[in-house]
Order: C-alpha cells, then sequence, then structure tokens
C-alpha cells in the first residue's frame, strides 16, 4: 500500500487525483491531504478519505476544520509552514505535488530531502529551481514521476531506452482555445474566452496559460531539467486533438509517442502505480472516433509567451524565475480584468529586462526574486500599463 500526501486536494488535479485513489483502494492510501482557502471542500475529502492529517493554508479557516474533523482523530495544522514540512511525515511515501504555482516549490525540496518518492504536477517547482531540485533528487536517490501529461508521455516513451540515445523530444500543445486567432482578434478577448479550453478540464491559472502558450513555455523549461535536455533538444508542434501527448525521437531516427484519451486521471494513476501498471476502468481512446491527427508548427509571433520561456531557459540563473513569477502575477490581474490578454507576455518581457539577474541563485534568491517581480509587475501595471 502506498501511502500518499495529497497537496492542493481542492483543486482539479487533486479531485482527480483522489478519484484515482478511491478506485485503487487497495493500493493506495490518502494520509495528508491540503488546501489553501476551500476548507469545506476540504472537510468533505477529509471525512471520506480519513487521512492522518490535514493542512488548511488560510488560518482564518482553521477552527472551522478544526472543529468538523474532531470526531475523526485526524491532526488539522495550519499556515504555510505547516503547508511546506507536512510532506515530512513518516507516514508519507509519496507526495503528490498539486499546488500551482512557486507555492509548491518548497514542499518539493522538503519532500526530496526527507526522501520521499514526488509525484509532481506543478511544473514551477522546477522552472523556478529546476538545476538544485534535479541535483539535490540525484543526490538523494528519490525518484520524481511527472504528472504533466507530456511529461508522463516523454517519461513512459523512455522506460527501458538509455538517455544518451535521446536525439530530440516533441512536447505537444493542443493550441488552447485562441488556436489560429490573430493578435487583432486577441485584443479584446475576455477571461471567459481565454478559460475556455478545447479539450481538457484544468484550473483557471493553468487554462490562461494554455491560451496564452506559456504552459507549453514552461513545459519546456520542465523537460529540461526532468530529462536532462539542451534547449535545442526540445521543440513544441501544435497538436489541437490532444491525442499524441507527446514523441520522443530517438538518435537512429526511430520515434515512440504515448497516445490517450485527454483525461488527467491517466498520467495521475501511472504516477501513483510506478513502476507498476495498475488496470483501471477510465475510457478506453477509440482510433475510429479520430481519423486525422494534425500537427503544426506554432505561431510564435502572436503568442510570444513561448519565446520569452526559451529566453529564460537559455539564460538559466534566476531568469526562469523571474518569467515565471511575473506570468502568475500578470495572470492573476487578467483574471481580475486589470490588464488585457496581450498585456501578459508585454509585463513578462519588462520584468525580464528589469528585475536583477542572479548567475547562481541559491533558494533565499528565488524566493526573493519570486516577491520582488511579483511587487515590480503590480507597479508596472500601475504606471506603465494603461489600466483596464
Amino acid at each position: 500500500m502506498k501511502r500518499i500526501a495529497l497537496l492542493g486536494s481542492t483543486g482539479s488535479i487533486g479531485k482527480q487525483a483522489l478519484e484515482v485513489v478511491k478506485a485503487n483502494s487497495r493500493q493506495f492510501k490518502i494520509v495528508v491531504l491540503t488546501a489553501q482557502n476551500n476548507a469545506e471542500k476540504l472537510i468533505e475529502q477529509a471525512i471520506e478519505f480519513r487521512p492522518d492529517a490535514v493542512v488548511i493554508g488560510c488560518r482564518n479557516s482553521y477552527e472551522m476544520v478544526r472543529s468538523a474533523l474532531a470526531p475523526f482523530d485526524i491532526k488539522v495544522h495550519s499556515g504555510m509552514d505547516a503547508l511546506n514540512s507536512i510532506v515530512e511525515m513518516d507516514q508519507v511515501d509519496t507526495a503528490l505535488i498539486a499546488l500551482v504555482g512557486f507555492a509548491g516549490l518548497i514542499p518539493a525540496v522538503n519532500a526530496i530531502k526527507a526522501g520521499k518518492e514526488v509525484a509532481l504536477a506543478n511544473k514551477e517547482s522546477l522552472v523556478v529551481a529546476g538545476e538544485l531540485i534535479s541535483s539535490m533528487a540525484q543526490e538523494k536517490g528519490v525518484r520524481i514521476i511527472p504528472i504533466d501529461s507530456e511529461h508522463s508521455a516523454i517519461f513512459q516513451c523512455m522506460m527501458g531506452e538509455n538517455p544518451q540515445n535521446v536525439e530530440k523530444i516533441f512536447l505537444t500543445a493542443s493550441g488552447g482555445p485562441f488556436f489560429g486567432k490573430s493578435i487583432d482578434y486577441l485584443e479584446n478577448v475576455t477571461v471567459k474566452q481565454a478559460l475556455a479550453h478545447p479539450r481538457w478540464d484544468m484550473g483557471q491559472k493553468i487554462s490562461i496559460d494554455s491560451a496564452s502558450l506559456m504552459n507549453k513555455g514552461l513545459e519546456v523549461i520542465e523537460a529540461k531539467w526532468l530529462f536532462n535536455l539542451s534547449p535545442d533538444q526540445i521543440e513544441v508542434i501544435i497538436h489541437p486533438e490532444s491525442v499524441v501527448h507527446s514523441i520522443v525521437q530517438f538518435i537512429d531516427g526511430s520515434m515512440k509517442a504515448q497516445l490517450g484519451p485527454a483525461d488527467m486521471r491517466f498520467p495521475i494513476h501511472f504516477a501513483l502505480s510506478y513502476p507498476e501498471r495498475l488496470q483501471n476502468q477510465f475510457p478506453r481512446f477509440d482510433f475510429l472516433q479520430h481519423p486525422q491527427l494534425t500537427f503544426l508548427e506554432p505561431d510564435r509571433k502572436t503568442f510570444r509567451s513561448l519565446d520569452l520561456a526559451y529566453y529564460a531557459l537559455s539564460k538559466r540563473g534566476n531568469m526562469p524565475c523571474i518569467l515565471n513569477a511575473a506570468n502568475e502575477a500578470a495572470v492573476d490581474m487578467f483574471l481580475k480584468g486589470q490588464i488585457t490578454f496581450l498585456q501578459i507576455p508585454e509585463i513578462i518581457e519588462q520584468c525580464l529586462v528589469d528585475i536583477p539577474y542572479i548567475i547562481s541563485p541559491d533558494l533565499e534568491d528565488l524566493n526573493q526574486t519570486n516577491r520582488q517581480t511579483k511587487t515590480h509587475a503590480i507597479h508596472l501595471v500601475n504606471v506603465q500599463f494603461k489600466p483596464v
């Protein structure tokens, strides 16, 4: 029985992970659940799955959660310190980190330091601190299993292969809700339009990143550290059907692709089951429903975030942290109606220019860069970019 700490249980990935656990109750047990603000959902999940402990990030909700769970002998903690350290519990075998954004970094680091297996749905951890995390995981002998559908696909395609034989990988992208649209069209798109992803059921932040192609840019950086690749070995291709989740090309020219339904439960199930493959009852893929598969080049001029991510990766240091923090701040302001969709990459680019560059940052440098960048992004909107 694999004992799981699920960080971010009330989000999209978290809820789907609990579906997987519920369908495999003999193989998996939830020992920790965490949420930032959604206390009611956390209580509901805790009563159903009976973990040893829960963490509610918002301290104002602590008493509500504690009172509700008092009859069930479930320990209740609150605050960021508890969220960051809960993965170190002896009862935890695997930390499934489904937190969104920079918040996933410290729990990932602490899980690795504690020798826990990490099932990673938080790409920002490797974007911000990929060099630190990958070296730490290697030193501790900790396995990092990706949950992003694209990286899960690459991981599966490389099973049994010599990593030295990989020539290139292709990360597929659906293109999001604005595939094929012009800059003129994007000038006035609404939040509702940007959130309407044609294929995947995702949270708000990831949906906006998908619409801007920043999600794919972050995945490029993540892939570099997961698979020890150079930037020129990572190519992005648009694949609107979202059937081929990614492809590995080897030095002899042969290729492996991983295919399946656009359903995040599949990579979650694989990550939790690995190195075994457990049977599931999820809907199977039907080739006859997809008689044509399309592959196209991304429109980098219209969707500039992709090239900004490649630039940040080429610079390394704290530049990917600046990219990520500026994007988090810009997406938040877009969701609140404070900026337009096309101002997201403008803010990111300006932050990449303005924030001091650190070639070899430590964790404290990255924390400071994250805070400084987010403050600067807000400042830019107030003084330089015309408010909506």
